[in-house]
């Protein structure tokens, strides 16, 4: 289940959310991938648990800080803009079509600091279902 890794477009929030739709799969289907891949105890001894939640924690950090970089890219970019227009703004305060602009990146610029939000409860649940079934199986390094 790798996630895309190419750049992210941070012109068009609504591709922007697509992308991030697309990397929470992982997230989305985890209780999937952990009841089809860690065994009940009466098949314990066909399947290396342990090797198993191993794997799926490493995907998971890596999806986890893949999308945080991501958005945290887009919301640079796109502070970078709307600073930039602010500071257009200052010397043609009459530019309606500049102060609609500005707005505009304001507004995505808001909606892309919610999707850090969304991003933590994403990361949250799906920590929480992975503890719950592989803490006997795979102890994660303390840094998580």
């Amino acid at each position: 289940m790798a996630a895309p890794s190419g750049a992210a477009s941070c012109e068009d929030f609504a591709e922007f959310q697509e992308l991030l739709r697309v990397m929470r799969t992982i997230d989305d289907r985890i209780v999937h991938e952990l009841n089809t891949t860690i065994p009940t105890a009466s098949f314990m001894g066909k399947v290396d648990a342990g090797q198993t939640c191993k794997e799926l924690y490493q995907s998971l950090m890596d999806a986890h800080t893949s999308r945080e970089r991501i958005i945290k890219n887009c919301i640079s970019q796109t502070s970078s803009v709307v600073k930039a227009l602010r500071e257009e703004r200052e010397k043609a305060q009459d530019d309606v079509a500049l102060l609609k602009q500005l707005r505009k990146e304001q507004t995505k610029l808001k909606l892309m600091q919610s999707e850090l939000n969304v991003e933590e409860v994403v990361n949250d649940r799906s920590w929480k279902v992975f503890n719950e079934r592989c803490r006997i199986h795979y102890k994660p390094p303390k840094s998580q």
